[in-house]
């Protein structure tokens, strides 16, 4: 039997209009999206198609555009990396889920490319960091041991960001504050070795909101096998001694 994604692009080829489709199959108002859907908007959908969606004032719309526009971005990258941090602040979570999976799109396609798109976001706001960390931290994008030194060096200076940070209570702040509560897991799983340094220095520090994400992370299944390497001293840690 063909996928539901597969059986949606079919659909969608038949169409001349697409969005009452698309607001019908949305699956909201409901706790989930219809993921599946946005899958086939995505590869069936032109640019233009994709960049009025994106624009639209309904949320699944929008998020189907968003989620789309990834696959375009080699072709014009400066246009759709601008309009995908734009989007990455929409008050509409959806919509910056859309940035997310547009992110991991180019991952899959050129990681190197999304390397340096990300240390640049990652200098931006509270909005566009849990971008960065939300497009990063995806397992089937972290494959080559260089780059995946590179995310934890990004991630690194975000929760060192994190943890100087003043405006908590922001919406920003609580949405990156969440990513990162899962991020450094996704990361950590991929390279290990290289994430213990990392994890043992920040399972040191005092402030509240990190220590959060790091308990977060450690809770995750995927960090089972870490998890003796991270309850030994750090280098320079005296044997006995605990962080406050």
């Amino acid at each position: 039997m063909p996928s539901r994604v597969a059986a949606y692009r079919e659909d969608l080829r038949r169409l001349k209009r697409w969005e009452p489709y698309l607001r019908k199959h949305s699956g909201l108002p409901g706790p989930r999206a219809n993921l599946e859907l946005v899958a086939a908007v995505a590869e069936e959908a032109d640019a233009d198609v994709l960049w009025q969606l994106s624009a639209s004032k309904d949320e699944y719309l929008a998020l189907c555009g968003t989620a789309g526009l990834g696959r375009f971005a080699l072709l014009e990258p400066d246009t759709v990396m601008s309009w995908l941090r734009e989007q990455a602040s929409d008050p509409r979570w959806r919509v910056r889920e859309g940035v997310a999976m547009a992110l991991q799109r180019i991952g899959r396609e050129n990681m190197p490319m999304l390397l340096v798109e990300m240390k640049e976001w990652m200098q931006g706001d509270a909005f566009a960091q849990r971008a960065v960390v939300a497009g990063l931290c995806e397992p089937p994008i972290l494959k080559s041991n260089p780059e995946i030194v590179q995310v934890l060096e990004i991630l690194d200076h975000i929760t060192t960001s994190v943890a100087s940070g003043d405006d908590r209570r922001s919406d920003g702040f609580r949405v990156l504050r969440q990513a990162l509560g899962y991020g450094w897991s996704v990361a950590a799983a991929a390279a290990p070795e290289n994430a213990v340094p990392y994890l043992q220095k920040w399972l040191q520090s005092t402030d509240k909101d990190v220590a959060w994400i790091m308990r977060s992370n450690l809770g995750k299944a995927r960090m089972a096998s870490l998890r003796d390497a991270l309850a030994r001293p750090a280098p320079g840690q005296r044997s006995g001694s605990r962080a406050r």
